[in-house]
């Protein structure tokens, strides 16, 4: 009883509570410190013996005064290594599949709060068998719950070393559910957890499949097209379309799923920009006949023009190839020599100001004539082999 009147103390001196306020600043930065370093070992040992050796109601308990300590204490880092030093993350691990609702809710709480900024502790999570029973908590349907739950898989695949085990323990879909059904924090935690996972090379082609297009595509559509959020939902979208082919098939079915990465090509950050031509352009190369006419049919030609001048250096060379696939086009659909003078203007201007407009955009058309006579030759030149070659045949055979 007399350690827990001492802690209480502590906490409460770490949290700010104590008579130091006539001090100054800095001196009462520096008692909170010392009076931190001088506990610390105590409340430690402390709260591990009742993790350890308490029953349900005493380890419900710690588990908040941990979560408490790491969010109140100057010294975050070293207390996450020292508690995790002690043995307090086992103990934890149990409590998330606990029939208590408060059990898991404290326990998630703290181990998120042990994981953040701290790569060793998180390995030592995903070591100690938390990922089967936050998948456990991913299937009550519970929206705090599974928020929470969310935001761990989040952080603990953060560490490079937890990601195949991660993945291969079946959490992608539960992540994918949680894109459709989650709250709005879910969702973002679920993307940037999907992104996070799909950096696992071993793996990436088969972190998603074609369900998840339609809700990436719905929050694609809803969101900044410039944020970090657009730039990993668009890259996982691309990885998608890269990989299957039923998920090139859903972006077709899915409400304004070419028109939403034709949009991103427009809007988006050169990140954003360099997945969604990405994407377009796996469309255009698996099948240009079906997918051609879908691209123009929204708009993607100014975007792309576009993005051969403003892009980043992968997305100037996915524009270009995506531009030459796109110009096979009937004669009646091909843009008129008027129309692409003008929007090629309004490009030099974003780019030169309207001082330089005139001087860029006879750059950039001479470019892009270079480009189609290049492309034109290089035709003749293969025709003519053919030719050539035909023509040998032909005569030894007469001979």
């Amino acid at each position: 009883m007399m350690v827990e009147e001492n802690q209480n103390q502590v906490i409460d001196t770490i949290a700010g509570d104590s008579t130091t306020a006539t001090l100054s600043e800095d001196e009462t930065e520096v008692e909170t410190a010392n009076t931190w370093r001088n506990t610390k070992e105590l409340l430690i040992l402390h709260l591990s013996n009742k993790l350890l050796h308490g029953d349900l109601d005493f380890r419900i308990e710690a588990a908040r005064e941990i979560r408490k300590l790491l969010r109140k204490s100057p010294l975050k880092s070293s207390a996450r290594s020292k508690l995790a030093d002690a043995g307090v993350i086992p103990p934890l691990v149990p409590m998330l599949i606990s029939s208590n609702i408060d059990a898991r809710h404290a326990s998630l709480l703290a181990l998120l709060n042990l994981a953040v900024r701290n790569e060793r502790n998180k390995i030592e999570i995903v070591k100690a068998g938390a990922v089967p029973p936050l998948i456990q908590i991913l299937k009550l349907h519970n929206a705090s719950l599974g928020e929470l739950a969310t935001a761990a898989i989040l952080t603990l695949s953060a560490a490079p070393a937890n990601k195949a085990t991660i993945i291969t323990s079946g959490v992608p879909p539960f992540l994918v559910q949680m894109l459709s059904s989650g709250t709005v924090q879910g969702k973002v935690d679920a993307v940037t957890a999907l992104h996070n996972l799909s950096a696992c090379k071993e793996y990436s082609a088969s972190i998603l499949d074609a369900t998840a297009v339609s809700p990436l595509i719905h929050l694609l559509k809803e969101c900044k097209k410039h944020s970090k959020f657009a730039e990993k939902a668009t890259a996982l979208v691309e990885m998608i379309l890269s990989n299957s082919e039923d998920g090139r098939n859903a972006i077709t079915s899915c409400e304004d799923g070419i028109l939403t990465l034709v949009e991103t090509v427009e809007d988006g950050s050169p990140l954003s920009i360099e997945h969604a031509v990405g994407a377009l352009l796996s469309l255009c190369r698996n099948n240009r006949n079906k997918y051609r006419e879908l691209i123009l049919k929204e708009g993607a030609i100014p975007g792309l023009l576009s993005s051969t001048v403003e892009g980043t250096s992968k997305s100037r060379d996915r524009a270009r190839i995506l531009l030459d696939l796109l110009r096979e086009t009937p004669p009646e659909k091909e843009m008129a020599p008027l129309v692409l003078e003008k929007i090629v203007y309004g490009i030099a201007v974003q780019v030169d100001g309207a001082e330089k407009a005139a001087e860029t955009a006879k750059k950039l058309l001479q470019d892009m004539v270079h480009r189609s006579m290049e492309l034109s030759m290089k035709s003749l030149q293969h025709m003519a082999a053919s030719c050539t070659t035909t023509t040998d045949i032909s005569s030894k055979s007469n001979s």
